[in-house]
């Protein structure tokens, strides 16, 4: 059974359509990267999935439920880190985290905090003001954040922005093991093309609000003839900015 089944989302603010009958699904462990040039719709149907924004019609089902009949339940099970989003200025990192784990109820939160920390090179920065991170740390601590309980889907948007080359790869490796070894599902955008294709299973290519195309990548590679993810996109979107 799909984790996740999206059918027939439409979204417009004002006069503009930004999202025009979006319908794709999702198995358990897979990792979907959403791309295509600004403004087609990718931060929207991100901010839809997580509740954020309501879509003017259409359904959601994660795990086979009704997403906006069981909304408290499931968002339980889905973590969500964005760069556009910060946390309590005022606070450390560790109180920051102890209050987001109080609130979803981690067990052990301390220890698992502790891991967290340490696997996202942030243990020393454990005591520091949250104000005073640089925007690549506040960027790995939203992810600690994100997975404090454990998800068994993940949203993200623009999870490498802020990020320096090496981090952006240890990210990746990061978040690529954790899909592998806990079958957990990730959703994301990108601007990123290169840290996509090492990290994606599959591909929603969006303009306009529209689906383009949706599949595994290698499948799309075949489709259209090329041999990585900048091609594609070029063969795609044309020379468009993302």
């Amino acid at each position: 059974m799909p984790i996740l089944t999206v059918k027939a989302l439409y979204k417009s603010f004002r006069s503009k359509e930004v999202l025009k009958g979006i319908s794709f699904s999702l198995n358990p462990g897979e990792i979907l990267g959403i791309i295509g040039p600004n403004g087609a719709g990718k931060s929207t149907l991100l901010y839809i999935l997580m509740g954020i924004i309501t879509p003017d019609s259409g359904e959601i089902f994660y795990f086979g439920k009704n997403f906006f009949s069981n909304r408290a339940k499931i968002l339980q099970r889905i973590g969500f880190a964005s760069h556009y989003v910060s946390l309590p200025y005022s606070l450390t990192v560790m109180e920051n985290l102890k209050v987001f784990a109080h609130l979803y109820g981690v067990k052990g939160a301390e220890r698992r905090i502790e891991e967290l920390l340490e696997l996202f090179l942030l243990k020393e920065k454990k005591n520091s003001i949250t104000r005073a991170l640089s925007s690549g740390e506040m960027m790995r601590l939203n992810l600690v954040r994100a997975l404090l309980a454990n998800p068994n889907i993940l949203l993200l948007d623009e999870p490498t922005a802020g990020l320096d080359p090496d981090y952006v790869r240890y990210v990746g490796k990061i978040l690529k093991e954790k899909s592998e070894r806990e079958n957990l599902t990730i959703i994301l955008t990108s601007h990123q093309l290169g840290e996509l294709e090492r990290l994606a299973t599959n591909l929603l290519l969006l303009r306009d609000g529209m689906i383009l195309d949706f599949g595994a990548l290698e499948d799309l590679y075949v489709r259209y003839q090329v041999n990585n993810l900048e091609d594609l996109y070029f063969k795609i979107f044309g020379h468009v900015l993302l």
